[in-house]
């Protein structure tokens, strides 16, 4: 089965993941903007990082048949700064125009500092300034469900955003519902360690069908696994769901959250 991994940071993973994600039926993947593992120091920084997002990963996932679609921000973990989030805000418009570039993301809350709400509003004004669709990142563990309702609360409370144009990500069971009942798309994130395992992801679909949701791996330099969509493939099926299901999961839905992306200049392989 053909999937799209919706969010995985490839810069952080070596060419045989490529590889690996192609054997595996992977055919397209959207890499959000993300920490570096370190605070970065100037807005030059950041330029180089979406050069590499919007010239090199292209060209790496293209030699194993994979389409790469990318997004662009300065990550909450760096939020704390605010003067370099507002150069870096400033400088992503160079970039929007990029063949690759899906909108602005991964955008969100790490710790619901004030300064995070700030810079994640500023965010919010250039994606309705320039019409791009948003990528969220909620918080981890015991920050999550306070930073999920910020989030929504923020995003809600401007009736400027087009709920159906957002992706709210690494949604778990006390965060999917109010995110599917704002109107937004959820992504359920599948990490060996923390967010949720294939079962619980499987768990969640049974309880809440298949319309605006994803699943993703959010691959990355630390404990996380690039093909775990293909394990959510495999528990679903094994729980007997229909092939049409997991497809809609795995392929459609994100082929139908990301064309809303003038940008999303997808080949399906089978056309």
């Amino acid at each position: 089965m053909y999937f799209v991994d919706p969010h995985i940071h490839m810069v952080s993973r070596t060419t045989d993941d490529y590889e690996t994600l192609a054997k595996m039926g992977c055919v397209a993947l959207s890499e959000p903007a993300f920490w570096a593992g370190f605070d970065r120091g100037s807005v030059e920084s950041f330029r180089d990082y979406f050069r590499q997002l919007t010239e090199f990963e292209p060209k790496r996932a293209a030699q194993y048949g994979i389409q790469h679609f990318t997004w662009l921000c300065i990550n909450a973990k760096e939020a704390e700064n605010v003067a370099l989030s507002r150069e870096v805000i400033a400088m992503i418009p160079e970039f929007l125009d990029r063949p690759n570039v899906l909108g602005i993301g991964e955008i969100g809350l790490n710790k619901n500092t004030r300064n995070e709400a700030t810079i994640f509003l500023e965010h919010v004004e250039l994606a309705i300034a320039q019409h791009q669709q948003i990528l969220i990142h909620t918080p981890h563990l015991e920050d999550k469900f306070q930073g999920t309702r910020m989030i929504l609360d923020m995003l809600c409370g401007d009736s400027r955003v087009q709920r159906h144009r957002v992706l709210v990500d690494h949604v778990e069971e006390h965060t999917i519902g109010p995110v599917l009942d704002a109107g937004f798309w959820a992504g359920m994130t599948l990490y060996p360690v923390t967010k949720c395992t294939p079962g619980r992801a499987a768990d969640m679909i049974e309880r809440y069908g298949c319309e605006r949701l994803m699943a993703n791996s959010a691959g990355d330099w630390g404990p996380s696994k690039p093909t775990a969509v293909p394990d959510l493939i495999l528990e679903l099926r094994r729980r007997g769901h229909k092939e049409s299901a997991i497809r809609q999961v795995v392929y459609e839905n994100p082929r139908k959250f990301f064309s809303q992306s003038k940008h999303f200049n997808f080949v399906a392989p089978d056309a």
